[in-house]
């Protein structure tokens, strides 16, 4: 197939950017993801991420937290303020940067829904922040 753009042919050398074996780990663990709720307060709750093969060193347990704080005063703009922490220090080196992406969409659609989110990642050099708005 070639493709068109502006009298230029190009053609549909289309490289993937996941290879198939970080496609697999991020399958893998998402399928095998769990997680149980520890209530905080009436306006934040706190989950405690397990995954098939990521483990806080210091427990061997949950690999990850994500708290997530509701803003019940305000109702200008209502956002849910969302931490994930991921303790596993593998998940902190950057070549597992999209499995930490792919993980943390998961658990915001999980947990958050589609309601609009300020995410805060802590995750090592794959530490970021996000919004998700509809």
């Amino acid at each position: 197939m070639m493709i068109r753009k502006e009298g230029v042919v190009l053609d549909d050398n289309i490289v993937d950017v996941l290879d198939d074996e970080l496609k697999k780990e991020i399958e893998t663990e998402i399928k095998g993801m769990t997680y149980t709720k520890n209530f905080r307060s009436p306006s934040a709750e706190e989950w405690y991420i397990f995954l098939p093969t990521y483990k806080d060193p210091s427990t061997g347990g949950a690999g990850g937290k994500t708290i997530i704080q509701y803003n019940i005063f305000d109702n200008k703009e209502i956002f849910i303020n969302t931490t994930i922490i991921f303790d596993d220090p593998a998940l902190h080196k950057n070549n597992l940067n999209r499995l930490v992406y792919a993980l943390s969409d998961e658990i915001v659609n999980r947990l958050v829904g589609y309601a609009d989110t300020l995410l805060s990642v802590h995750a090592g050099e794959n530490s970021y922040n996000a919004v998700y708005k509809q």
